[in-house]
């Protein structure tokens, strides 16, 4: 059988000012049509379909209209990942489980006989598929609370879960089945994008390459957005990495999905089919004069820039605005500073360091440590609250 295997789609993403709306439609239906010309016999979503937990009407049309589409081609399973909302995707599972060949949603985790597990009889394909959704560090999963495995740190969390969905996979796949284990949660040790939210990265979220069991055939991975092989895996495990590049810290990534072609008893074989979608990513370099003379190389990508001038001039951003339409950041570099660039007014500041700064203005101290991850808590709990 042959599955596709894609993960991160982030859809309702913005980069600074500039709505993708456009672009994630594109990669959406480049996706489909990469399913249909392959025809797969199975599509694994593995996490973040919505950037938000409750998406605009938009973002949320677009994602459910993409999980259909390839439903029309074969049956489809997504867990939810650290941007997704559980209870949003438990409510739509009943309602999308009888689109096209089928779309499986899995929210929150389960007991493999109590949802988080889908067998050939529920995907008309043969092939025993389980889910994992995203694992918040604090929160305590209901078959595991009575063990003495759920009292260690994270990654231990990770692969008592693991296990349980290991064996029950093994033995509902047998010889005549592909066994599948698909999950949200960061191995360390991998190359992270750069766009992974920062609250959900980390040693407090790091799993071991131990957490993935030894019985599956393929390991569907979502929440690091580089695509690569995760190392020291014991079986096949990939990470698909995000479908569009989703800042500059994924500059010059070849975007991807994965195709696994798998047969019962045998580890799976994975190979990359590139996208195309998605307008690219560039940081540049340059006085003002040098990149005005590059305009026509650089005004259709999303930029980046970092511009030497010789001292202040408060229009720059403006200018730079509105010579480069897609002007994510600009920076100027002073000679008579510290060397470090600074911002011109162009894309946002990540929330610590605007909490950084304002702390440190009004109280002439930067904040400890303690308020830095009691600011972490809290904006996570507002951005799980947002409507």
């Amino acid at each position: 059988m042959r599955i596709l295997h894609t993960s991160d789609w982030h859809i309702g993403r913005r980069l600074g000012r500039h709505d993708r709306t456009d672009e994630f439609r594109a990669v959406l239906s480049e996706l489909t049509q990469i399913a249909r010309s392959n025809e797969v016999d199975l599509v694994l979503v593995s996490g973040d379909v919505f950037d938000r937990p409750f998406p605009p009407v938009e973002a949320l049309s677009l994602g459910l209209g993409a999980l259909r589409d390839l439903a029309e081609v074969a049956p489809v399973v997504a867990v939810a990942g650290n941007h997704d909302s559980p209870e949003l995707f438990d409510a739509l599972a009943p309602l999308l489980r009888t689109q096209g060949k089928g779309v499986h949603l899995l929210g929150a985790i389960r007991r493999p006989e109590d949802g988080a597990m889908f067998t050939p009889d529920v995907l008309g394909v043969g092939a025993v598929v389980a889910g994992f959704p995203f694992l918040r560090e604090g929160r305590v999963v209901d078959f595991m609370r009575d063990t003495g495995e759920w009292y260690g740190a994270y990654a231990t969390k990770v692969g008592a879960i693991t296990a349980v969905l290991n064996r029950a996979i093994v033995d509902a796949a047998g010889a005549d089945a592909v066994p599948i284990l698909m999950a949200h949660f960061m191995v360390g040790g991998v190359k992270v994008g750069g766009s992974e939210r920062e609250l959900h990265i980390g040693e407090a979220y790091a799993a071991t390459a131990q957490a993935i069991p030894p019985g599956p055939a393929y390991v569907a991975l979502g929440h690091i957005h580089a695509p690569q092989r995760v190392p020291g895996s014991p079986v096949p495990a990939e990470y698909a990495g995000s479908l569009l590049a989703l800042d500059f810290g994924e500059a010059g990534d070849t975007k991807r999905v994965v195709l696994v072609d798998a047969a019962p008893g045998r580890l799976a074989v994975a190979t990359s089919v590139p996208l195309v979608s998605g307008r690219s990513l560039v940081r540049a370099t340059g006085t003002w004069d040098e990149l005005e003379a590059r305009v026509e190389e650089l005004r259709e990508h999303y930029l980046d820039l970092t511009i030497p001038v010789g001292g202040a001039d408060p229009e720059l951003g403006r200018i730079a605005s509105d010579t480069f339409p897609y002007l994510v950041n600009v920076r100027v570099r002073r000679p008579d500073g510290d060397g470090s660039p600074r911002r011109q007014g162009v894309g946002p500041r990540p929330d610590e360091e605007l909490y950084a700064a304002f702390v440190e203005r009004e109280t002439g101290q930067p904040p400890t440590p303690a308020a830095i991850a009691l600011f972490r808590q809290i904006l996570e709990e507002a951005h799980d609250a947002a409507p």
